[in-house]
C-alpha cells in the first residue's frame, strides 16, 4: 500500500528559445501561459495551462526539448517524501521537497491544495 496519492501537475522540459513552444501550444492547443519567470518578452521560464513548463538553457543544442523534472501534487507531502527517502531518493540542495532518483530523475512534491489529489485521480480517463 502507498504511503499518499498523488498526481502528475507538470512537466518541465528545457528548450533553446521558448517562444514558439509558447505560440505552438497555444494556437494548437489552447494551452496559454499561466505563469512567467523572467522579462515577459524573452522569459526564463514559462508554465502553461495543462502541465507544460519550459526552461530556456543557455547553449542548448539538442535537436529537441530535454527533460528536467516532473512535480507532483501529494495527498500528503511530507509523508510522501518520507517515504520516497526510505525507498532510496537522495536529497537535493534545491529544497527539501525535491528529490533526486536513480538515473538523474529529478522530482519536485508539492503539497495538495484541498482535494486536488482526489480529483485529478478520479478524473483520469485511464481508470
Amino acid at each position: 500500500m502507498s504511503t499518499t496519492q498523488a498526481y502528475l501537475e507538470h512537466v518541465a522540459i528545457y528548450v533553446g528559445d521558448i517562444a514558439p513552444h509558447i505560440a505552438f501550444f497555444d494556437k494548437v492547443f489552447g494551452m496559454t501561459v499561466t505563469q512567467v519567470k523572467g522579462a515577459a518578452d524573452n522569459p526564463d521560464q514559462v508554465w502553461l495551462l495543462g502541465g507544460i513548463q519550459f526552461i530556456r538553457k543557455e547553449g542548448f543544442a539538442g535537436p529537441e526539448g530535454r527533460f528536467a523534472h516532473l512535480g507532483l501534487v501529494c495527498a500528503d507531502m511530507e509523508a510522501a517524501i518520507e517515504a520516497a527517502l526510505a525507498h532510496g531518493a537522495k536529497a537535493t540542495d534545491q529544497g527539501h521537497n525535491w528529490l533526486l532518483l536513480p538515473d538523474n530523475l529529478y522530482l519536485e512534491l508539492m503539497p495538495n491544495k484541498g482535494e486536488s489529489v482526489q480529483i485529478a485521480r478520479a478524473n483520469d480517463r485511464r481508470i
